[in-house]
Parts: C-alpha cells; structure tokens; sequence
C-alpha cells in the first residue's frame, strides 16, 4: 500500500472527517460515521478511490 494522499489532502480530509463525525454526534444521527472514510484516508495517506485514476498528491511516484 503506497502513500498517494498529500500534505494539504491529508490536512484536509482529517479536518473534514472530525467535522462529521462531531455533527453526527451533535446532531445524533448515525450519518457523521461518514467522516470515519475521510478521517481514515487521511490518517494513513491511502485513499482507494485514487488507483484507477493514477492520481498522488503526495509528490512521491
């Protein structure tokens, strides 16, 4: 599995993910586990969706 997820998409998805996931937590709805992807993609820089397009923001490849 390599890094395809760069600094500021990183930054981005974790801000995103916690954001979510607190208003799912706010609001108690079970729709703020959504931020678990964005969160996850950005904590360990690999995001699936991102092979078939041959896209890396990480700078590396």
């Amino acid at each position: 599995m390599t890094c395809n997820v760069g600094g500021f998409d990183r930054a981005f998805r974790i801000v995103v993910g916690l954001l979510v996931l607190a208003a799912g937590a706010y609001f108690r709805s079970y729709w703020g586990l959504v931020g678990l992807l964005p969160l996850a993609t950005g904590i360990f820089r690999f995001c699936p969706a991102y092979l078939p397009f041959r896209w890396n923001t990480s700078g590396k490849g």
